[in-house]
């Protein structure tokens, strides 16, 4: 009995690198489950914020066509990596729209020529009101939204190469 007890520090400690190891070595489950999906949008309104690109409200987001709605900033680091995956969408003829989250018109203009535009409206959510209704926790996050205006998906974080033909799916999907 004595001798199993010498062991069993050492046995203790291999099981911990081996649940340590599981957990480095199998990848993640990026999903996060949102409770706004299948519901409505919310009701909003967000002005302009750069000229000659309009604003964005929750009527412009029922119509013909399931829209893909990014919530992004100009300060965000992971928003500018996703901007060649926005640009792909768009390529595949896809509607796009945005919500700029806390920021100004000279660093969302700067943002956009440094990234791409591929944005039909931008709207400006100065105190986040928007963002947070969504059940957006932070930038960046993307939505497809429904002709109907009911929320089909959110993807949360940037879009990587990997997750375009999903996202593109789910916008065609409900066409």
């Amino acid at each position: 009995m004595r001798r199993w007890l010498i062991w069993l520090p050492l046995g203790l400690f291999a099981v911990f690198f081996a649940v340590l190891a599981n957990g480095l070595f199998r990848p993640a489950d990026r999903t996060i489950r949102s409770a706004m999906v299948g519901k409505p949008l919310p009701n909003f309104a967000l002005p302009a914020l750069l000229p000659g690109k309009p604003g964005l409200t929750s009527a412009d987001l029922k119509g013909a066509t399931p829209r893909i709605v990014n919530i992004f900033a100009s300060w965000c680091v992971p928003c500018a990596a996703e901007a060649p995956q926005l640009a792909r969408l768009k390529a595949m003829g896809l509607a796009i729209d945005a919500i700029a989250i806390r920021d100004t018109a000279p660093d969302i203009a700067r943002f956009l020529a440094d990234n791409g535009d591929p944005f039909d409206r931008l709207g400006d959510d100065r105190d986040a009101s928007v963002q947070l209704a969504l059940g957006s926790s932070g930038v960046p996050e993307t939505f497809v939204v429904g002709r109907d205006g009911k929320i089909l998906m959110q993807h949360v974080g940037e879009i990587r190469a990997d997750d375009v033909a999903r996202i593109a799916a789910m916008a065609r999907a409900r066409r």
